[in-house]
């Protein structure tokens, strides 16, 4: 069964960091999520589903304009897991960030999973 389980989030003051993580679990056609490009999207109220950052199998990250420079992605296959370090939080940033696992890769564009989504709040 594919699992992507999400941790970290919360309420941080403006200017703050936050550090999400999501561990992979499950074989597709008999692959692991350590073969998958790994990722992260977030989705503010009233707004559509963003990307936010992706690290593919060959550990090439990707960023958003927004998030380069502030937000770090990184995987560890140790865990099966993808993490994303945020740091200068914006109140801008704040919304529900989901983990995908695209069966891909390299493209997080690619049909796949996500996670059930964790809120991320920054207050001024």
């Amino acid at each position: 069964q594919v699992q992507l389980v999400e941790s970290g989030g919360g309420s941080v003051r403006a200017g703050g960091s936050l550090t999400l993580s999501c561990v992979a679990s499950g074989k597709i056609d008999g692959i692991s999520a350590r073969s998958h490009t790994l990722g992260w999207y977030r989705q503010a109220p009233g707004k559509q589903r963003e990307f936010v950052a992706s690290i593919s199998k060959g550990f090439r990250p990707i960023y958003a304009d927004f998030a380069r420079g502030r937000f770090l992605v990184s995987r560890d296959n140790g865990r099966v897991a993808v993490d994303l370090e945020m740091s200068e939080l914006k109140p801008e940033d704040t919304g529900v960030y989901y983990c995908k696992r695209a069966y891909d890769e390299d493209d997080i564009g690619a049909n796949g999973d996500w996670g059930q989504g964790i809120q991320v709040t920054v207050f001024s």
